[in-house]
């Protein structure tokens, strides 16, 4: 009896709403890697040590609360990069893409692959030899028109398979771009 209820019309016309014929598909999840964003790293590393070394080279004696300070904000300029990294996290699908960001508050912004107008993938010399690389999203969403992920690792694969997953969400919403 539960067979025959479960194929009747009626039962299947009073749930709330029907399963999507979609599933969402992760592509990517994750941080940017710190080896993708070296320059930077090298830039707080430097300045971090010249600030926790540099009392050392000063003229004359300096009160230990300098010392403590400076030992302090050189310790800052050298997490920094870890934390930001840390603090930044994308998740892409095979419909959004969604970037969290913060380190004392949090920011989450979603860019439906709809709206995406253009996708670039931007890899310097340094960045192809370690792995890693930028994809930028230039978009008519009025909340985030140009999103850049920053420092993935193997961003090729990613790059192809946005690039024709932008293609069909459009053709699946029918969404069709008129030049003016």
């Amino acid at each position: 009896m539960n067979e025959s209820l479960s194929n009747s019309p009626t039962h299947s016309d009073s749930r709330p709403h029907r399963p999507a014929d979609d599933q969402e598909e992760i592509y990517f999840q994750g941080s940017p890697r710190i080896r993708g964003e070296l320059g930077k790293f090298m830039i707080f590393l430097i300045l971090g040590f010249a600030l926790i070394i540099g009392p050392a080279f000063l003229p004359g004696d300096l009160p230990p609360w300098a010392w403590l300070l400076a030992f302090a904000v050189g310790f800052i300029l050298i997490s920094f990069p870890f934390a930001l990294a840390r603090t930044t996290h994308y998740r892409v699908t095979n419909y959004r893409v969604d970037y969290e960001h913060g380190i004392f508050s949090k920011s989450i912004d979603r860019l439906e692959l709809w709206h995406v107008e253009d996708i670039q993938l931007h890899q310097t010399l340094l960045e192809r030899i370690l792995g890693v690389g930028t994809i930028r999203i230039l978009s008519s969403d009025e909340t985030t028109p140009n999103l850049s992920i920053d420092a993935i690792p193997n961003p090729r694969p990613l790059f192809d398979t946005l690039k024709q997953r932008i293609i069909a969400v459009k053709r699946q919403r029918g969404v069709i771009k008129i030049d003016s």
